[in-house]
């Protein structure tokens, strides 16, 4: 120590001298600290110092420090302060990149992983994945790709005994009986741990349990009352070589409770090239172990999976055997295989043959040096069968056939494949296996259809109702027999009958025999009010399946009259027959309620129902109690609700007007199409005046009679100046009323005026009278079409060619 000493002041001394510079004592007390933590000895920390310009005095106080805590501690200048006590004592993993590494496809991860672990960007094996993904999937090549599965050393475990210890490793010594102590200790790098009051004790080399030894022989002599134990706490990092067929290869830094595979693994994993069944280590220039993947995949056995060492190195060599198998098996995928296996060993790595692989020979191609060849493995050979690199198997599937089926499909009851044997072997056989043939079988003959030894089908005509009662031999069956028994005609096809008219339910229902009229009528819920009793009809078909031509009578027809009960008034013999189509009649004087409505000045509004088909106008007011005082029935105007035909008229009207329209007339065409009502030009005057006549018309249901109030007003629109309405006043003409409206407008068209009245009644205006309420319509004419400059040149050149004719023609007379 008084060496070191000596050493450390003459070093400060040519430090302060060629520097001049000093440093704090807190900066002093910092730097020790951090350096101390990243697990720097107290003399390079001193000699670090002095070259930093710290002072000897600065040095003294901080040896100082360091001795208070060796003497409150009881440890040497390697010791670590053990105040956590048991937390402390837990090991972390300490090699490089001991976190999940995340899967090496993704490239980022790569090169994140490259730049920690400070190797070239570029690597051997880094387009592995991508080659992969073109190729055959090799079977557990990939399990050092699963970042789920990292093979990280469990750190926490009893540390065993034969763990060879070295620098870097932390012990834990702990005594107890007559005296309580604990020390954590470190192996410095020449291989000793230095206790208080013992000395350094060198542990390098030694297993734990030989290092348990010595350190208690050592001590004993201090502690003779009281035990010993040593564990190891925290363990030292190793550098382990992973070369050869892996993805990363390059050199690791890794826990010293590492294995084989999680060497592997932080290497990226295996390579196309690189074998899974023969990879090695070595230690020292000697071989220790060799690895086999498989064993551990299929048997869950980690052979030769040992604990690395200091500058241990994993050899991965190339693969020696790769043989594919495809077809019926549990797991078809490329297999690396020793040189000596057989295809037996092959076909259990591929988990075994599927449940339809045909395990009666199995098929191998090889690549020889000029060309392929294909062999058939039969079973009793797949043990001495050795595979080749390159070899592909193919297992077929079994034979899509049956070798002891027989099936009867038809009017039975449970129809279907039968095994054909001891139970089932004869027609007779099978149909009872079957269940037995339903009602509407048609036994008088069935049909087998037989495989022949070409594979082609043969038809056999059989008498099943002949084998069923004894009469003829049974039919012995054979192997892929296909009996069918058809049903009787009259079951194949649905048989219906229909009935339409006043039912409460019409439409068709299912034939059955002997049904009469009344049963179809009471089927479809019987008659409706409307329904006549004195008419039914009854359409049959004609059925002649002899017939050799065509006829003109396509159908019969039968009428019948209905009495209570619907009971068929006269022949009761009469049955309906399949495809029947019944209609019973409506009652002639059976109608809905037909109802119009008046409105207005009437002394009685509202909805009245028609007592006969011709009731008329005079009839409806004089059912509303008479107009009221005041009421202009000249007027009065009738809105008729269209029809289904009229409507059908009108849709045809509107579809010419679209064919023929213009954009200004698409408006209005849109708006007749919506309409559903029409107005009927009448004069109630005269019909009242007059009951019966001409002008007094019959009503229809729908109907809507709108009698107004006197309006002593005549309404100008149109083409005018302005639209207005003016007051009425006898014996004027509509031209007094257009010009009370400012007169014609510029585009007006004079002799087209019209006049509307309130009865819905319209007259040219020339030849009508204006009557109170009223309106007068002016139209106008088209848009007018402005001229291009060529149409006024071409008029202009024919007025010239003109004036020119003229001019010749003059001189000519002249």
């Amino acid at each position: 120590m008084r060496r070191i000493f000596t050493t450390l002041i003459f070093s400060l001394c040519t430090v302060l001298f060629a520097l001049g510079q000093s440093l704090t004592d807190a900066q002093v007390m910092q730097y020790a600290a951090r350096q101390k933590k990243a697990g720097m000895s107290e003399t390079e920390i001193a000699a670090n110092l002095l070259q930093r310009g710290a002072t000897m005095a600065q040095l003294q106080q901080l040896r100082q420090q360091y001795s208070q805590q060796i003497n409150k501690s009881g440890m040497s200048g390697h010791v670590d302060n053990a105040i956590n006590g048991a937390e402390n004592r837990m090991r972390i993993n300490n090699g490089e990149n001991g976190q999940i590494r995340q899967n090496y496809s993704d490239a980022n991860q790569q090169q994140l992983a490259r730049m920690s672990q400070r190797q070239p960007l570029l690597q051997p094996g880094d387009l592995d994945y991508l080659l992969e993904e073109s190729g055959k999937k090799v079977f557990g090549r990939d399990i050092f790709n699963n970042k789920n599965l990292t093979f990280e050393p469990q750190m926490n475990i009893a540390t065993p005994q034969n763990y060879v210890l070295g620098p870097g490793d932390k012990l834990i010594i702990d005594v107890y009986g007559a005296s309580q102590e604990s020390l954590s200790l470190t192996v410095s790098p020449e291989g000793d741990i230095t206790i208080p009051e013992c000395g350094p004790i060198h542990v390098s080399g030694l297993t734990v349990s030989s290092a348990q030894a010595r350190i208690k022989s050592r001590m004993g002599e201090y502690y003779s009352s009281s035990d010993i134990k040593t564990t190891v706490g925290q363990t030292r990092s190793i550098l382990v070589n992973v070369m050869g067929e892996v993805k990363t290869p390059g050199t690791y830094t890794l826990s010293a409770f590492a294995t084989v595979f999680h060497a592997i693994y932080m290497a990226g994993g295996i390579s196309n090239l690189g074998t899974l069944r023969n990879i090695k280590v070595f230690r020292q220039g000697r071989l220790i172990t060799v690895v086999d993947i498989y064993e551990y995949i299929l048997n869950g056995r980690l052979a030769g999976n040992v604990r690395l060492q200091d500058n241990d190195v994993v050899q991965v060599g190339p693969y020696d055997c790769i043989v594919d198998i495809a077809g019926r098996v549990k797991r078809p995928m490329a297999y690396e295989m020793r040189k000596d296996e057989s295809l037996a060993t092959l076909l259990r790595y591929s988990g075994g043959f599927a449940s339809d692989a045909y395990k009666g020979s199995v098929r191998v191609f090889r690549k020889n040096n000029r060309m392929k060849s294909v062999f058939n493995i039969e079973e009793f050979d797949w043990t001495n069968f050795k595979v080749a690199d390159g070899d592909s198997v193919l297992v077929d599937s079994i034979i899509d056939r049956y070798d002891n089926m027989v099936e009867i499909k038809g009017a039975v009851f449970r129809s279907g494949m039968y095994q054909l044997g001891e139970k089932v072997s004869t027609v007779g056989s099978l149909v009872e296996a079957a269940g037995g043939v339903c009602e509407e079988a048609f036994t008088k003959r069935a049909v087998m259809r037989r495989m022949k030894q070409n594979r082609t089908q043969e038809v056999l005509s059989i008498d099943l109702e002949g084998i069923l009662n004894g009469s003829v031999p049974d039919v012995a069956l054979q192997n892929e027999d296909v009996l069918f028994i058809p049903t009787q005609a009259e079951h194949l096809n649905l048989r219906t009958l229909t009935i339409e008219g006043e039912v409460v339910f019409p439409g068709t229902y299912e034939y059955a025999e002997g049904m009469t009229i009344e049963d179809l009528v009471l089927q479809a819920g019987g008659l409706t009010d409307a329904a006549s009793t004195v008419k039914a009809d009854v359409s049959r078909r004609i059925v002649d399946p002899e017939a050799t031509e065509s006829g003109m009578e396509i159908a019969k027809t039968f009428s019948f009259a209905l009495k209570n009960n619907y009971v068929v008034d006269g022949d009761r013999s009469f049955t309906l027959e399949p495809y029947d189509i019944v209609t019973i009649r409506r009652s002639p004087v059976y109608s809905n309620p037909s109802k119009v409505s008046i409105e207005g000045e009437i002394a009685f509004e509202g909805s009245y129902t028609l007592e006969a088909k011709n009731q008329r106008l005079s009839d409806l007011v004089n059912a509303a109690g008479g107009v009221m005082p005041g009421a202009y029935v000249r007027g009065a105007r009738l809105v008729r609700t269209m029809t289904e035909d009229e409507r059908a008229r009108w849709q045809s009207v509107v579809k010419m007007a679209r064919q023929n329209q213009n954009a200004k007339d698409s408006i209005l065409i849109d708006q007749l199409e919506a309409d559903s009502t029409y107005s009927v030009g009448i004069h109630l005057d005269e019909a009242i005046a007059q009951p019966g006549s001409d002008e007094d018309i019959e009503l229809v249901d729908g109907d809507r009679l709108i009698i107004p109030r006197y309006n002593r007003t005549v309404r100008v629109s149109g083409d005018v100046r302005s639209t207005n309405t003016v007051a009425y006043k006898e014996k004027k003409d509509y031209k007094y009323y257009i010009d009370q409206a400012g007169g014609f407008g510029d585009r007006a068209r004079k002799g087209k005026v019209y006049i509307v009245y309130q009865n819905g009644t319209i007259a040219k205006a020339t030849k009508g009278k204006i009557e109170p309420g009223c309106e007068v319509i002016v139209p106008s004419k088209g848009p007018k079409k402005e001229m291009s400059v060529a149409q006024w040149l071409g008029i202009g050149s024919s007025i010239a060619s003109l004036g020119t004719m003229f001019a010749t023609i003059a001189n000519l007379i002249k």
